[in-house]
């Protein structure tokens, strides 16, 4: 994290205003503005950890202020402590303390003993910008809550970000989500991570997700999500990469294509390569149609790389796509409110029947996909190469990118989608 402070902006200083009012220390704006009142409110904070109440978000405040971000404290057990008492104290719930810490003998609890405290809020936050950062803190909040969910990274960025990856089911039928892709197509990263989130919490109460029981929907199916496919883009699109080398390289790529605004209009990797072009599903094909597009270079969007899976990201996704073999893909995009799941004549079995069901619970348009945007890209190669159902999403309407305020209708419209699609192949 970089050190924040007075003038300070971007997502950092939205999610530093957030925590700030989860941990009591609002009202505040979440306006990624570091002004004034978030300057006093840190103090305040800073007063009651005992630390140097400068203003200034550094390591120590940084280490303080983290299980507001993460969603949960780690407590170590004092004599007399009690579930109970634990979960009174935090603002917890008896139960959810229970669930985070399926090793814990309730009435048993050991001196010492670290336990997993989750706060009351949701984890995932869906009104704030999304950065890198933030997905770590998600993927890592979601795990300590809900045991049962498994995470791990499935590569590295050009920056050395994670990739990260969650996996929540038990059952045969694997299916693979992705999102962003498209740098400034991250609204589509808290998507993903709020509906892992509503599904974990629905199967742990015995309850639905969708009309469908969420216990049913974990033995037939195995679900796997990649919410974050290009953690470098995403962070320069929304603002929180804001100085350094690869920004600065980032901006002279953009200089030469003016016609993409600088950073809110980046859809590629740091590097300049969009990694939906670079699957090895016509990327020859797609290399003539940008080229003759006058993406010849480098660009903040649309160039396909040197070569196919030049990208690491999209190294990351073809690999991790290999090794899982899923039975159907979703790759999240915005905008536009269509599904496509077509690849030139390829109709894996089913897939078109599949698509009509995504757009009955959604509201979605079906739709070939443009010619001009045909090729190279995750859902091609996947139809491809597995001859299995595989769709790219275009979620909610405008340009992108999309704003904050449209995430509440794009969930509603697109839940069906997410939990149909572990239940129809």
């Amino acid at each position: 994290m970089r050190l924040l402070k007075y003038g300070s902006t971007g997502p950092a200083v939205q999610l530093l205003q957030l925590a700030l009012v989860r941990a009591g220390y609002g009202p505040l704006d979440t306006d990624g503005l570091f002004g004034r009142a978030t300057q006093s409110a840190l103090q305040r904070f800073q007063r009651s950890m005992g630390l140097n109440p400068d203003g200034i978000m550094g390591p120590l405040s940084h280490r303080a202020i983290l299980p507001w971000y993460l969603g949960y404290i780690l407590h170590r057990v004092q004599p007399g402590d009690t579930i109970f008492s634990l979960a009174r104290h935090y603002g917890s719930s008896q139960d959810a303390v229970l669930l985070a810490n399926p090793e814990a003998e309730p009435l048993m609890l050991m001196p010492g003993q670290e336990l997993v405290i989750p706060f009351s809020f949701p984890v995932v936050p869906t009104d704030i910008s999304f950065f890198s950062a933030l997905v770590g803190y998600c993927v890592r909040g979601l795990a300590a809550r809900y045991p049962f969910i498994a995470t791990g990274e499935i590569g590295k960025s050009v920056m050395g970000r994670p990739i990260w990856r969650l996996s929540l089911g038990t059952g045969r039928n694997r299916v693979l989500y992705n999102a962003s892709h498209h740098a400034n197509e991250w609204i589509c990263t808290p998507l993903l991570l709020k509906f892992t989130e509503e599904l974990a919490l629905a199967f742990a109460s015995g309850g639905r997700i969708f009309s469908q029981s969420a216990a049913e929907l974990m033995d037939y199916a195995s679900i796997y999500i990649v919410p974050a496919v290009n953690p470098d883009g995403i962070d320069l699109a929304t603002g929180e990469l804001q100085s350094g080398e690869f920004y600065q390289a980032a901006r002279r790529i953009a200089a030469d294509y003016p016609v993409y605004p600088f950073p809110q209009g980046w859809k590629a990797n740091i590097r300049g390569v969009d990694p939906n072009l670079q699957y090895p599903a016509g990327w020859e094909q797609a290399k003539e149609i940008k080229f003759g597009q006058g993406i010849v270079s480098p660009a903040p969007a649309d160039y396909v790389g040197s070569s196919p899976l030049s990208a690491p990201e999209a190294r990351a996704m073809y690999d991790y796509t290999l090794a899982l073999d899923p039975s159907l893909i979703l790759a999240y995009h915005t905008q536009g409110e269509v599904i496509y799941w077509k690849y030139l004549d390829f109709e894996p079995p089913n897939s078109r029947n599949i698509a009509g069901t995504f757009a009955a619970v959604s509201g979605y348009a079906v739709e070939d996909t443009p010619y001009a945007s045909g090729y190279a890209g995750y859902k091609d190669w996947f139809i491809q190469d597995f001859d299995r159902p595989g769709y790219t999403v275009e979620a909610g309407l405008g340009q992108n990118p999309l704003p904050i305020s449209q995430f509440d209708s794009i969930y509603r419209d697109n839940l069906g989608i997410l939990t149909m699609a572990a239940l129809v192949t």
